[in-house]
């Protein structure tokens, strides 16, 4: 085991020792390594002024994936091994990366203290299009996790699509033999058996995980980060000892068992687990591309939200409806499964029996006949926290009558939740708009949802009624599926 932090900056190896496991990356730029472009806006991941690229080793090893992510909840010995890139990186002498030109010559920057976060967002979509520039709506999408307080979006977004205009730098060519170079650099940097400082462990292996736990079982499992960062930066916290999920090699994969089920890992980020899932299902693409900001789901983990059981998580109402099932391993070596909808047993309440940690989540294929759908209500768009989500899954007969119905709604209770009366409602009856309005009706026994900053418990009733009648609307009349804006759907009324 290593007591130093091994990362690649700007083509050399730094070693950092003696610092506290919950040092966040961006304290370490400013405070230590003199880099003072990274910003700090929020502390909690959502404005995106302190976004930096992190270069991952590729699963098969041949090649080195870039991805944004927020250094302001980003504890510094969980970029062990990994190349870090920040605004600061991109300079060559008296020339400007693409992305950093486009910026100027669309006159992008205002006051400019947002700027460089746009810059790092913008670098991990330009490494990951090299040979095409992006469309605006991939730009867009890429912006997502960024806020512009000067509200100088459009330049922002116009720099994005024309960054591949400009002369690729050298050493960020895609075919350049540096690129080469740093994979070998991450290779040097790989670890058999982990790091290991006070208060902070990170295992290979599954083995070398359950021997961690087995020896501190009170420790804190980290996976992303994007929810225990807030309780250092925005709490204060002092946390204990941490065992960390992200380099577990067995946690990392996603697979397909002899079902035809998805097997995703714990230690999954959001980003790809969406992506498989979204193959499969891509009704469920917009909940996807809604799901925080793509720094947030880049650096946490599917999994993670699951076992963290928000009531207003955004990924359980979806794969409760798909009918989900969790894998929960116990440090023994011992191995059980359930229903992800068994596992809330209240508000953060957990079926979780000590020694236990979820180890992946398993989602079934789909079948024939069935008819899916998500939405998501919140007073935006893009990062937002949702007020009311559904996940909606039927199963019809050759008639279109419904033969098995899971409804599931966050935001409504204490945990995510079937709307089992609802369900039963539904179950016998033909799809169509009048059946659900008396399905509707059937959502006050389900639920006493409360009040709160985000909408009144009448408005989510009435708002998670209207989710239903959208559904019936867009699967009997071919309506066009719209996207859910601003705290639209309590707005509509119940057809006549």
């Amino acid at each position: 085991m290593s007591d130093a932090i091994r990362f690649v900056l700007d083509g050399q190896t730094v070693t950092v020792a003696d610092v506290a496991p919950t040092m966040t990356l961006l304290d370490y730029l400013r405070e230590h390594a003199g880099r003072r472009g990274t910003k700090e806006g929020c502390a909690e991941g959502d404005c995106g002024a302190c976004t930096v690229v992190l270069g991952e080793l590729s699963p098969d090893g041949s090649a080195v994936d870039y991805r944004a992510v927020n250094s302001c909840i980003r504890f510094l010995p969980t970029i062990d091994g990994r190349e870090l890139v920040t605004v600061e990186s991109l300079r060559d002498g008296d020339t400007l990366h693409p992305v950093q030109q486009a910026i100027v010559d669309a006159h992008g920057s205002q006051c400019g203290f947002c700027t460089p976060g746009f810059v790092m967002s913008l670098l991990a979509l330009y490494l990951a299009t090299p040979d095409a520039a992006p469309t605006r709506e991939r730009v867009i999408a890429a912006l997502a996790g960024n806020l512009c307080r000067c509200t100088g979006y459009r330049p922002l977004i116009d720099a994005g699509c024309r960054m591949h205009q400009y002369p690729t730098p050298a050493r960020w060519s895609a075919a350049d033999a540096d690129r080469a170079e740093r994979v070998q650099a991450l290779l040097a940097l790989r670890r058999d058996q982990g790091l290991s400082l006070p208060g902070f462990q990170a295992p290979r292996t599954l083995k070398q995980l359950c021997e961690a736990l087995a020896a501190q079982p009170q420790a804190l499992l980290l996976a992303g980060g994007t929810d225990i960062g807030l309780w250092v930066t925005k709490l204060l916290r002092d946390l204990p000892p941490m065992v960390y999920l992200g380099d577990v090699a067995e946690l990392r994969t996603i697979d397909t068992d002899a079902d035809g089920r998805l097997r995703i890992g714990a230690a999954v980020s959001h980003t790809d687990a969406w992506a498989a899932i979204v193959a499969r299902y891509p009704m469920l693409d917009e909940l996807a591309q809604r799901f925080a900001s793509p720094p947030v789901r880049n650096a946490g983990t599917l999994c993670g939200n699951l076992a963290n059981g928000s009531p207003i998580g955004d990924a359980m109402p979806a794969l409760i409806a798909l009918g989900a099932t969790i894998e929960l391993h116990h440090h023994s070596g011992t191995t059980r499964c359930l229903p992800l909808d068994a596992f809330y047993l209240g508000y953060q309440q957990k079926d979780l029996a000590p020694g236990e940690f979820v180890a992946a989540v398993y989602v079934p294929a789909p079948q024939p006949a069935q008819r899916i759908a998500s939405y998501k209500l919140s007073k935006r768009i893009e990062q937002d926290i949702s007020a009311v989500c559904v996940g909606i899954n039927l199963t019809l007969d050759a008639d279109a009558v419904i033969v098995d119905a899971r409804i599931a709604f966050g935001g409504m209770a204490a945990t995510p939740q079937r709307a089992i009366a609802t369900e039963a409602q539904l179950i016998g009856q033909t799809l169509s708009v009048a059946s659900f309005d008396a399905a509707a009706a059937a959502l006050a026994t389900d639920f006493q949802p409360l009040s709160d900053l985000r909408a009144s418990s009448a408005y989510r009733l009435r708002a998670a009624g209207n989710l239903l009648r959208r559904f019936a609307l867009e699967q009997t009349q071919a309506a066009t599926p719209l996207r859910t804006h601003a705290l639209d759907a309590g707005s509509l009324d119940a057809p006549a």
